[in-house]
């Protein structure tokens, strides 16, 4: 009987997992870099023990302090998550050597599938090893871990060194192994994957399927299950092929088979032999606890003959700290408030107050909905996140709003290239025009026009602030009867709500500020000085940092003097695990460069300029 349990990983999973095992009465133990010293699941945990560093090579990765943790805090089991250390068999030997439960597959079991291309040689599949360009569009993937790191779609044969190298440095990063191959790259796809549980006693459970094809940058963004529109044979044909791999390595545990389906047939990609962050949705609508369950099997437990029954359909999006808009540049910042309707169901790893660093992946939360029909689950949980309160860096949340309602996704007709084909009207910039106005009324409720009676009329009165990236200049007059404004009639202001009627439409606009940060609803302001500080000017061809991250690299040979082209790769910055390419932004010779690998930079710091040729 498991009494006490380690959780080998941080943020929503680490909290997912704390939860169950505080729900069967079982104490926990987190494991915390420092630059998760204050980080929630360090805090929900009963214990926490500390990994010095903060770089996942440092401390997530480092199975042997894992195991040393482990010990030093009496546990007695170990339970990975997903991510990191998740399906390294040799970390989940070490953790048996040392006497303690592996909650999850047999390290045999990870080995035969964790390389995905050892898993498609076990299958009958060769990777390609001679790319031509008959091959094109091509993928490159990192034979170890996932979450679309280490991932990059090659169309040009003169990108595949280039792109094999850079896939190589993010794996190595994310996963401390740099393997990597390359297979097809099937245009039009849906990413449709299988959830199995499996016991010691050779049941094996296929719970449904699950559609995972609105991704970017092959990370998934918005799942749900069952998978729409599958024909009966289709769904047989996937479920049957999980069980089947998962009986060829005597699988033991949660697991998944991902699956590419294009024009009525279906693709083995791989074997995840862990959890998923997408499990919730399976949980949901076959009413299940798969952390639990896992946990039962790791005791010796058999499952029932049969699994349970599936009810409902259930639509999970993950809440990203970044900006879709800009390339998915992700953010940093104090996430000041994170609250969604208690209808659906929201699994974070951040509270009020909690800072969002740069080491780590930039999600902030997964919500889910479970209803009757799609259709109805997706009204839920769009809803939801329309109506969520999310203070702090910028997210994904309108995109993912937009996703759900979107008429492609409605009709299930969506495949791997959503994004690509959708993103611009998806980010357009929407924002409510009288928003600034109601931030500036609310900012003026209680304040005094003058200290004494005056017979002339009240001078408007200006506030500026920018939102979606534009100025704008809210107007607003104090008179006898209150605060008035052009335009619109004034029902009623206090510091935190303003109601304006507009057109005869009453509308409620409910105002928190944090710092310069203005919040009206879900659109985010900022309050702009009645004097602003000249800013600092930089040169035409200036390359300025999007995102606060580190230097990995800087293309070979670049120096002072180098003429280069538009759209040249001068450098790479790694954020929040991913790794992004800086470009020439036009044709010139290289006049400065201050990046050197290794370097920590901020947004906006100088990192090249490019004259360009006249």
């Amino acid at each position: 009987m498991i009494t006490s349990v380690l959780v080998a990983n941080r943020g929503e999973i680490a909290c997912r997992v704390v939860r169950t095992c505080r729900e069967a009465g079982i104490r926990t133990v987190a494991v915390h870099s420092d630059a998760d010293a204050h980080a929630l699941h360090a805090r929900v945990a009963d214990t926490a023990v500390r990994l010095p560093g903060s770089a996942p090579a440092d401390t997530y990765l480092r199975g042997d302090l894992i195991v040393k943790a482990a010990l030093a805090a009496g546990a007695d089991a170990v339970h990975p998550g997903y991510g990191f250390l998740s399906e390294n068999a040799g970390f989940a030997r070490a953790v048996r050597d040392a006497g303690l439960v592996w909650i999850g597959p047999p390290p045999e079991a990870i080995e035969a599938m964790a390389s995905k291309t050892r898993a498609k040689e076990l299958l009958g599949i060769e990777p390609l090893r001679q790319v031509t360009e008959a091959d094109l569009p091509v993928l490159v993937k990192a034979a170890a871990g996932g979450g679309g790191r280490g991932m990059r779609v090659v169309r040009h044969l003169e990108d595949l060194d280039a792109e094999l190298a850079a896939a190589r440095a993010e794996a190595v990063s994310a996963f401390g192994d740099g393997e990597v191959f390359v297979e097809p790259y099937v245009e039009g796809g849906r990413h449709v994957e299988v959830q199995v549980l499996a016991d010691t006693h050779g049941t094996v459970w296929a719970l449904g399927t699950r559609d995972c094809s609105l991704q970017r940058r092959h990370q998934k963004v918005i799942e749900e299950a069952p998978a729409p529109g599958l024909s009966a044979a289709l769904d047989e044909e996937v479920r049957a092929l999980a069980v089947r791999a998962a009986r060829a390595v005597d699988y033991v545990g949660a697991g998944t088979v991902e699956f590419l389906v294009a024009d009525g047939s279906a693709h083995f990609l791989e074997m995840n032999t862990r959890l998923q962050v997408e499990h919730p949705v399976t949980e949901a609508v076959f009413g299940v606890d798969l952390v639990a369950e896992q946990i039962r099997v790791a005791e010796g437990h058999a499952l029932a003959e049969d699994p349970p029954q599936a009810r409902g359909h259930a639509v999970e999006a993950r809440l990203y700290a970044e900006d879709p808009a800009r390339d998915w540049a992700p953010q940093t910042g104090r996430l000041h408030r994170l609250a969604v309707p208690d209808a659906v169901r929201l699994d974070t790893g951040y509270a009020d107050g909690d800072d969002i660093g740069v080491h780590y992946d930039p999600m902030l939360a997964k919500v889910v909905a479970h209803a009757p029909t799609r259709a109805e689950a997706i009204r839920k949980l769009a809803a939801a996140l329309d109506r969520a309160v999310i203070h702090g860096p910028v997210t994904n949340r309108d995109l993912l709003v937009r996703s759900l309602r979107h008429p492609e996704f409605t009709a299930a007709r969506m495949d791997t290239g959503f994004y690509d084909r959708h993103l611009p009207g998806l980010t357009e910039p929407a924002a409510d025009p009288h928003a600034p106005l109601a931030a500036a009324l609310a900012d003026a409720h209680g304040r005094s026009r003058f200290g004494g009676w005056r017979n002339v009329p009240s001078q408007p009165q200006t506030k500026r602030y920018l939102m979606a990236g534009e100025e704008h200049e809210a107007r607003y007059r104090h008179t006898r009867r209150g605060l008035e404004a052009d335009g619109v009639r004034v029902v009623h202001t206090e510091a935190g709500l303003v109601i304006l009627d507009v057109d005869g439409v009453r509308r409620k606009y409910e105002i928190a500020r944090h710092g310069d940060q203005v919040y009206v609803n879900t659109t985010a302001l900022t309050a702009l000085p009645r004097f602003p500080d000249p800013t600092a000017q930089h040169a035409p061809g200036s390359l300025l940092a999007p995102m606060p991250g580190t230097v990995v690299r800087v293309a070979d040979g670049l120096a002072v003097g180098t003429a280069v082209k538009e759209g040249d790769p001068l450098l790479w910055l790694e954020a929040m695990k991913m790794q992004h390419k800086i470009t020439a932004p036009v044709t010139g010779t290289l006049t400065e460069l201050h990046a050197v690998p290794g370097q920590q930079v901020e947004p906006g710091a100088l990192l090249a300029v490019v004259k360009e040729t006249p």
